[in-house]
């Protein structure tokens, strides 16, 4: 593997460069805004797009001692075979009735539970086992999608103690998610904290003992210290961006991107001027020029909702797609400049070379940065360097 940063030729159609190195830094930032707390590395969605594993093993390398997923499938994948180290807590928490349950148990997984019927679920799935399973109890404080409301919060706890007597289960976490924590100042934030420490303290009062509290995800986590509480779980920082423009960049906020995407020239060619390019002929060519054809599209995960202004580093200067971006490729004017096939175009990377950023495509796009790395699809390899 690469021992640099720097970006490399371009492979003969495209690669989604991962700098581990860069990641390990960010882990390092993020911990030492909230020394004191424990560090999961959320690397669900394939660690937003960048690979779930490589960055879970380069953050438990950066001091990481808990790692998350959205799915149990996916916390399982990193469970098997010895991926991580045996010590490393694995969490996930989007589950459906009849999910693999006593996989997890058997997996030793952090299981999160937000109803009744969950709960019910995970009781079969321990005595199936032969084992406790470990527990994580969501609130709903406010962000209306999993997690359980405050008025059956009671009987939700009342019951996960029962199972915990009856030697079923483990209460290890209690936890929540912010609604509002990259608007700086949302009074919802201060809301739900203050909900969040009555419902811990109901559970606690109750008997709960959990190892972790938790609710910062990463931009609480980033500028809301008093939220810190036993865990952080930072996610998109992780990878570098900013979890909001009103945050501050990632330089602002001392993290550096891990993603680079670039792609090959696949063809130059000279066009007249009243030249159609591409579906719809919304670019129209202002006079001769030159038109490059980068191999990437829609299906690779470039938003087609960027036609006509995503940007792109080629040959020194900032293009823009010219048209629409169709499902494998699209165009960029060139403006004259003689440029061969073959050249490197850099879609999105940390920006300190010249080149656009993610946040930049987001913009574009009418969407968020996050959704730009994720959406990258498995088209397009992923090379790891500085592991």
């Amino acid at each position: 593997m690469s021992e640099t940063a720097d970006p490399t030729p371009a492979p003969s159609r495209a690669r989604a460069e991962i700098d581990l190195a860069a990641l390990r830094a960010n882990v390092r930032t993020l911990r030492a805004t909230a020394r004191g707390a424990a560090f999961m590395a959320v690397v669900k969605a394939d660690g937003y797009g960048h690979g779930a594993l490589p960055c879970a093993r380069a953050a438990v390398e950066a001091g990481a001692t808990w790692v998350g997923a959205a799915t149990p499938e996916e916390a399982l994948a990193l469970r098997a075979d010895g991926a991580l180290p045996a010590d490393v807590r694995i969490m996930c928490w989007l589950w459906t009735p009849g999910g693999p349950w006593r996989e997890a148990v058997e997996a030793d997984l952090d299981v999160s539970v937000s109803g009744l019927w969950a709960l019910r679920e995970v009781e079969q799935a321990a005595r199936a086992a032969g084992r406790p399973a470990r527990v994580q109890l969501k609130a709903d404080t406010g962000l209306g999608r999993n997690g359980c409301q405050p008025a059956d919060w009671a009987e939700l706890v009342a019951q996960s103690l029962r199972a915990e007597r009856e030697g079923l289960l483990r209460i290890t976490g209690l936890w929540s998610h912010f609604a509002c924590a990259d608007e700086p100042g949302h009074p919802s934030v201060a809301a739900q904290l203050a909900l969040f420490h009555e419902m811990t303290a109901h559970a606690e009062q109750a008997g709960a003992r959990p190892e972790v509290r938790h609710i910062a995800n990463s931009p609480a986590t980033l500028t809301l210290p008093e939220t810190h509480l036993d865990l952080v779980r930072p996610g998109i920082a992780m990878y570098g961006l900013s979890p909001a423009p009103e945050l501050g960049s990632s330089a602002d906020l001392g993290l550096r991107p891990v993603m680079t995407l670039a792609a090959s020239l696949a063809l130059v060619k000279r066009a007249p001027g009243g030249h159609g390019v591409s579906y719809g002929h919304h670019y129209v060519t202002p006079g001769e020029t030159t038109l490059g054809l980068v191999p990437l599209g829609y299906a690779d995960g470039v938003p087609r909702h960027a036609s006509g202004t995503g940007p792109v580093l080629v040959g020194g200067k900032w293009r823009t797609a010219a048209g629409r971006i169709a499902m494998d490729q699209f165009v960029v004017d060139l403006g004259g400049d003689e440029i061969a096939p073959g050249a490197q175009a850099v879609l999105f990377g940390p920006g300190d070379r010249g080149e656009p950023t993610a946040q930049d495509w987001a913009q574009a796009a009418g969407t968020i940065g996050y959704e730009i790395v994720t959406r990258i699809g498995v088209r397009v390899p992923r090379v790891y360097v500085n592991e």
